[in-house]
């Protein structure tokens, strides 16, 4: 176990004693800020490649979609919708094994019909791709429950 704790410092997955890596999450009134360099982000918004995912498309009224997101999001391991607030959800998702925090937020907008989404570890330099699958896999939840445009 002691060499696993070794291995994910040095991957950047464990924050370090003296801090400095870990993000207190995306600020209140800030929908969807910019990813930070290190890859351990994804946004709708974000232009960058290496960040960017697609959002989510929507049918019919924005705030039918924002119940089922909402919905969806409660089916989901270890993720806890922390915040419904006008066109932004927020969620906390933590990890299995070191019960690592990530943040995931949802943005609607209705004149596009998108949901735009961002998701970030916070602490660590490196999630393994982990919060990229988790976009991913709520975009498939979406698409099975009908809610995709």
């Amino acid at each position: 176990m002691r060499m696993v704790f070794f291995l994910c410092c040095a991957l950047g997955l464990v924050p370090p004693l003296v801090g400095g890596c870990a993000s207190p999450g995306p600020a209140v009134g800030d929908p969807l800020p910019m990813c930070p360099d290190t890859p351990n982000c994804v946004s709708s918004l974000d232009p960058r490649a290496s960040h960017t995912v697609a959002p989510l498309a929507f049918q019919g009224h924005w705030v039918a979609a924002r119940e089922r997101l909402v919905s969806l999001l409660a089916t989901m391991a270890r993720t806890k919708v922390t915040a419904v607030e006008d066109r932004t959800i927020r969620a906390e998702c933590r990890s299995r094994i070191f019960r690592f925090v990530d943040d995931l937020t949802f943005y609607f907008d209705p004149d596009q019909s998108l949901i735009h989404v961002r998701s970030a570890s916070r602490v660590g330099k490196s999630d393994l791709g982990v919060n990229r699958k988790r976009v991913e896999a709520i975009r498939e939840l979406w698409a099975e429950a009908g809610a995709a445009k």
